[in-house]
């Protein structure tokens, strides 16, 4: 795989970033999301990054934080399944590390499932609270946290 790129998300990115969500879905995301997804993209959000190798876009990541209680969000992180375990995801939480660092966050708050959750906890993120099938049947909602303190 060709080093992988990241930028900022275009308009033009929409088809490929909603292909990326089907190849997760139902894996990782429930299909009733599939709305909520298209809705946040259709604001062309300024937080949203995309990571491309080639000219394929593999992943894509949004953040966003409150100055006025040094909290961040991790919001619709999603992988391409032939990239995972290639270490894109590493440099993606990377990344969002480093950026919410640069902003002064302290802590970034991650809405995973069952299945994502490990990923995360492999950065140090630790699971606050979990509901049965939150997300739907099968998928539980995991709320976690990720200290930006990389010295814990």
């Amino acid at each position: 795989m060709k080093s992988p790129q990241f930028r900022q998300y275009a308009a033009a990115d929409h088809a490929a970033c909603m292909a990326l969500f089907e190849s997760n879905c139902p894996e990782f995301f429930a299909p009733y999301e599939r709305r909520d997804y298209t809705e946040y993209l259709a604001d062309s959000p300024k937080d949203y990054v995309v990571c491309q190798a080639g000219e394929k876009i593999i992943g894509a990541y949004g953040t966003c934080f409150n100055h006025d209680d040094e909290r961040g969000h991790l919001s619709w992180i999603l992988i391409d399944p032939n990239a995972q375990g290639s270490g894109v995801g590493t440099l993606m939480i990377e990344r969002v590390l480093a950026y919410f660092e640069s902003e002064n966050v302290a802590v970034i708050e991650i809405a995973a499932s069952q299945k994502s959750a490990p990923f995360f906890a492999r950065f140090g993120a630790t699971e606050i609270s979990r509901i049965t099938e939150g997300w739907g049947p099968g998928l539980d909602r995991v709320e976690m946290e990720l200290s930006c303190d990389r010295s814990v």
